[in-house]
This record gives structure tokens, sequence and C-alpha cells, in this order.
């Protein structure tokens, strides 16, 4: 069978699974007893989790010349956007009661909000070229605009940093894994990797 088509089914399985354990967690009680901030905690860490796999895509192929695993980026990142969308959408219902003017207030007063807008913002622009089509339309801009995901992936974290009320260590750990992921996409950086590899360990 395919190995593609496995990989896609199993990250469909990885991403699906975990909606539907938040949902029959709601139903039975067990989201504790503020569900509505175990939902909107719930749905920000699956976009971090998404975005992570997402970006880790290219490196792994890369160093293990799988050149097949390039084709389940795409599906990646559009189930990061699927998160970043319900996230938004909780916080919009459960949270405001769908007051926009309430909304923008908020954008105002609480910079982190206003972070995660413009990464949510860039999502959906992602998400919107993401097709075949758009992509032959677009051309070289295509992929211009899809390293914006470089963007989202520091405002992320700082979203969830200043989110949270107290203790700010499981952020900083997203952040610095972050920062190490895009690292890897720096040529100066894989080529110091490369020559570490190559190092010879010797033994005093």
């Amino acid at each position: 069978m395919d190995r593609v088509w496995l990989t896609k089914a199993g990250l469909h399985l990885a991403c699906g699974l975990p909606l539907v354990w938040l949902f029959l967690a709601v139903q039975s009680g067990a989201a504790g007893g503020d569900p509505v901030q175990y939902i909107i905690h719930f749905l920000g860490m699956g976009i971090l989790h998404t975005l992570a796999l997402t970006l880790l895509v290219s490196p792994v192929a890369r160093r293990f010349r799988w050149g097949w695993l390039m084709r389940v980026r795409r599906l990646l990142g559009l189930w990061c956007f699927t998160y970043a969308a319900l996230h938004l959408a909780a916080f919009a219902a459960f949270d405001l009661l769908f007051d926009w003017q309430l909304l923008l207030s908020e954008i105002v007063k609480r910079p982190y909000i206003l972070v995660g807008m413009v990464a949510f913002v860039v999502l959906l622009a992602l998400a919107l070229t993401s097709p075949m089509a758009m992509q032959r339309r677009l051309g070289r801009r295509w992929q211009s605009l899809h390293r914006w995901v470089y963007l989202v992936a520091l405002l992320g974290p700082i979203h969830f940093w200043w989110s949270v009320k107290s203790g700010n260590w499981e952020p900083a750990l997203y952040f610095a894994g972050f920062l190490a992921l895009l690292l890897l996409r720096k040529p100066w950086w894989q080529a110091q990797l490369r020559r570490w590899r190559r190092t010879p360990v010797t033994s005093s």
C-alpha cells in the first residue's frame, strides 16, 4: 500500500481523534469545572502541535531523503488552520458570546489577542492558497507567502506566553522548541550540524 496514503491516514487520525476526545470529555464532565477555558486551551495546544509537525516535515524529509514525506505537509498545515479556526470560534462563542464589538475592544486591550489574530490571519491566507491551482497561479510568490508560517511559529508561543496568568515555563519550552525548528532551516546551522556529525569522537 502507498506509504503516502498510509501516512496521511495516520495523520488524519492523530489530528482528528483529539477533537473526538475533547467532545467526549466535555460531555462526560471530564473537562473540569470550567469547560470553556479547557476547550479554548485544548484547541490552542492543538495549533502548536500541528504547527510543530508541519515544520518538522522538511528537516526530516531532508535528513532521511524521504521526498515523499513532503506530500503530507499541506495536510498538516490545513489541520493547523482547522485547530486555529476552532480555537477562535470557541473564544468568540463561549467567552464573547459573539459580541464582535467586545472582540474589537479586547484586541485593543489585550496584546495576546492581537498577536493571536495576526497569526490566525496568516494561517487563513496560507489555507486559502494551499490548493495546487493557487500554487500554479501565484508562481514564485506562493513560496514567499508560505514562508510567513515562520512568523506564526514565533507568534503562537508568544500568544500562549502572554495569555497564561501564572507560570511561563510551558510557553517558554514551546518558544524554544519552535526557535530550534526554525534554526534547522538556516543553511549555516545545517552545515554546523553536518560538521558535528562528521567529527570523530576521541577518547581521552
